[in-house]
Formats: structure tokens, sequence, C-alpha cells
């Protein structure tokens, strides 16, 4: 039996270890939405997966609360898959190897899924649980929230009853948040043609690894150092002063992870090796020194290689450098209104060639819908004049904070009477499914809470054991004294 099922509290745990043994990366939920059917079905609770497969599970009121509103649990299935690159791991296949750290849980070499898995066990306790207090309650589970907000997106309006939504998916225990980031994907195309090699050259792989990554929107702040950019940042000194020309490219990964790892192809003209290789050595250094603080492991490596077959031609090699070069990364602009927020940023996710196309995507955030709208015409301007086709998609609203909500207050109050203090209200720069959903239910109550989980979307990702258990408290309390109809 793992040690992580005797942790309290304990139906929580259990039911977290059985989420980490089911394969589920975004896309790929089919395993985990059964398993939830199945444990619906099994309560005798009403189960219900929609078209898309999304699961509704609906619990009654305890006796004497049928008088309270509704209370709809919100979480998603999937997870990030993220892993380190001496790490053998199927996300598709194989199970998460979840152990115990200190006063963390963290997994060998790979993304945890405590986001969200963590809100989904506990409500799946709360629906287990036929000893709590409460009035009805719902719970909402949606597919590929990390990858697209498709759950979300395609919940359709009648299948939920409840007047108030509180979602599972924040990340830091005594913090409830009122309002988050909306996005939007930027999408980048070039179309390249394949030439020969020509004169005496000699082939070398780079590879930026060793990066910390995470949540491009929790940890956009840290000054990470993004993968991509750095090995575009040399590549357009080596054009420059070596000549050296570019077979392949393969950068980064999801689109919500800031990129640990790139890797690229390339040849460089054999009178030029020596001092190729002498500036790989400086820039090495130079990205150390920059980065010491918060990239300790940062690796630069160039290793001979066999030469290409093919080459991409000189003039999309040239537009690619140039484009992501210039392409904006980073945090763009913190919040006027609440100090320390980040208002807008941009995450530079991924850069891959394959079979005459080279794909670029970037993830932009912004709590503002007219900056985000801004910060889109920026990025489209420089890919546009870098020779690129643009096209941006899966969109998704910010969550406008409420001061006067109901469930605030009441969450406020209760918060108070047991840990003897007022938790502290946030908006996050991150997208949760609030917005979208409250665009469909409109009369939502709505708020975001959860466990403190640290370096999501990154091997590095934890969750706090001590704060499972005030998380869990706080929401059975919180259930207890549901608003009145």
């Amino acid at each position: 039996m793992s040690e992580i099922k005797n942790l309290q509290p304990k139906a929580v745990w259990e039911n977290f270890y059985d989420i980490t043994q089911i394969p589920r990366p975004s896309k790929q939920e089919q395993q985990i939405i059964e398993h939830m059917k199945k444990f619906g079905e099994s309560l005798g609770l009403k189960t219900i997966v929609d078209e898309v497969g999304n699961v509704i599970i609906k619990k009654p009121a305890s006796p004497g609360m049928e008088n309270r509103k509704g209370i709809i649990l919100q979480g998603h299935l999937d997870m990030v898959p993220q892993k380190n690159s001496d790490v053998d791991h199927d996300f598709e296949k194989d199970p998460i190897q979840a152990f115990v750290d200190g006063e963390w849980v963290a997994a060998k070499g790979t993304t945890l899924g405590a986001d969200n898995g963590m809100g989904v066990a506990a409500a799946m306790a709360v629906l287990q649980d036929k000893s709590l207090v409460h009035g009805p309650v719902e719970v909402l589970m949606t597919i590929d929230e990390e990858a697209g907000m498709t759950g979300a997106n395609n919940l359709k309006a009648g299948l939920l009853d409840g007047d108030v939504l509180i979602n599972l998916d924040s990340e830091d225990e005594g913090e409830l948040y009122v309002g988050c980031a909306g996005g939007i994907n930027a999408n980048i195309f070039y179309t390249y043609s394949e030439v020969p090699l020509d004169g005496d050259v000699k082939a070398y792989g780079l590879k930026i690894s060793g990066l910390k990554g995470g949540h491009s929107g929790l940890d956009i702040n840290l000054g990470r150092g993004n993968a991509n950019k750095l090995l575009i940042r040399f590549m357009k000194h080596a054009v420059r002063e070596f000549g050296i020309r570019l077979s392949s490219i393969n950068g980064g990964g999801m689109r919500n992870a800031i990129p640990r790892e790139a890797v690229a192809l390339i040849v460089v003209p054999a009178d030029k090796e020596k001092d190729f290789l002498a500036s790989q050595k400086v820039f090495t250094e130079v990205f150390r020194k920059e980065l010491s603080e918060t990239e300790p492991g940062l690796s630069f490596t160039a290793e001979p290689g066999s030469l290409p077959a093919v080459l991409i031609d000189e003039k999309t090699q040239n537009s690619l450098i140039l484009g992501v070069y210039a392409c904006p990364n980073g945090v763009i602009r913190f919040s006027d209104s609440m100090p320390g927020l980040i208002e807008t940023s941009t995450n530079l996710a991924s850069v891959k060639s394959e079979n005459g196309k080279i794909f670029v995507q970037c993830l932009l955030r912004s709590s503002v819908d007219s900056a985000k709208e801004d910060l889109s015409e920026m990025v489209e301007s420089v890919f546009l004049l870098a020779g690129a086709e643009v096209t941006f998609d899966g969109s998704y609203p910010g969550w406008k904070p409420d001061m006067n909500s109901k469930i605030l207050k009441t969450m406020q109050n209760v918060y108070e009477k047991k840990y003897g203090k007022i938790p502290e209200i946030k908006a996050i720069h991150a997208g949760l499914e609030c917005g979208i959903l409250g665009g469909v239910y409109t009369h939502l109550d709505m708020i975001s809470f959860g466990p403190t989980i640290r370096f999501p979307h990154s091997p590095d990702e934890k969750v706090h054991i001590g704060s499972v258990q005030k998380f869990y408290d706080f929401l059975t309390e919180t259930l207890k004294n549901a608003p009145e109809k």
C-alpha cells in the first residue's frame, strides 16, 4: 500500500492516489472519465457524462439542509504531462510515481497532477461521506482544461442546478480567488523548402536543458529561463558570425508550461568549427551568469552529430530566428488595481519543425480584454514582419471579481471563525474555468480556493500535506454553512 493513502484526510488522499494511477494527460482522459462515472454510480448518485466527456455527479442535501443554495464543486480531470529528459515515463500508459517528501507529496521526475487531482479528490470525498452536513451538492469535473478548456467551453446549459460554484483549482491555502485572467493561443506557421548541404560542414546538436519551467501564468513572474528564447538567442549570433544553417528544431511543449528544453540540429562550416564551439562556451557562461539565481541547473551543450540529409532554406531559417528572437515573452504589465498581480503576460511555448512546416505557439494571458487584444496584435505584427502566417484560437474570457459575492462573505466568516484570521482575497494570473462557466450559467456566484501547490506544470510540482487537511476542513465547513435560498 502506498504511504500516500495513510495521510490525512484519509479519504482525500486515497482518492488522489487512485487518480495518480490512471493516465490522464490532456485530450487523453477516457480512462479517468470512466473511473469517475463508475465512482458516482457506485455511490448510488445521479451521474451524467455529457457529449464531450464532462462528468457531473449529484448528491442530495442532508436532512434539514434542503433550504440551502445548491453548491457546485468544480475541478478538471486532465493533467499537464511534463517530465525530465532522463525519466522513462509514458503519460498515456504509466501511473504517476508519487511519494512523500517531508512535508510535501511530489512525483519522481514528472508532474504530479495535484493540479487538479487534489481538487477532484476532495470533491470525491464529499460525495462519499454520508456524515457530512450540506445542502444540495453537484460535482462538475471537466475535461481538457490544460490544453484548451474544451470541457468548459462545451458545457451545455440546463445540466447544472446549483446557484454557487466553488472552483477547487487554486494553489495557495488561506487565499480566496475571485477573478482570473483570460487567454488566447497565438499559432505561427512557416513553410520551408528542404535544400541540400553545401560545402565542407560539420553537424552539431544544440541543446538547452536543466531549466525549471513551470506554470506559464503562476510562475511567469519568477524570471525563469525560456529554453526557446535562449536557443534562438545563440543561433542568431551564430548565423551572423559563423554562417550556421538549421536542419531541425524542437523546443518546448504544452502551451501553458514554460519551456524547459529545446534542441536544434545545425551545421557549421568546417573552417568556423573551432570559433563556433568557443562561442558556444561563452554563451553558456553568459546564460549561467544571467540566470544564476533562477536557473542553477541550466545546461547548454553542442554535441557532434551525423550530417543531416537536408537543411531548412536560409530565408525561412532567418525569418524564424528573427521572429522568435523579437517575440515578447514574460510579464508585460502588472495590475494597477491589485498591486503585485500580473495583468498581462505571454509564454513563447513551443517551436517545432517537421515535414516542411515550422509551428510556433504562444499563450497570451490578460485580465483586461483590451490588453489581451493589444498583445495579440503585437505578437501578430512581429511574426507577419518575419514572414510567417499567424492565427489565433482557444480564446477564453477572464473572470471579473465580485466583491459583494455572498459565497465570498460566507467563506471569509467561516475561515475567520475556524482559523482566527481572515483569508486573503486575490485574483489569479491563470485560466480558471469560472469565466467560461459563468458565461453559460450567468446566475452563478463563484469563488476558487485550494491547497498549497508549488511549481505546477513542471516535474518539480508538489503539494503541501498539511494544507490539504486545512483545505478539506474549510470546504466541508463551508458546505455546512452554505447560504439559504
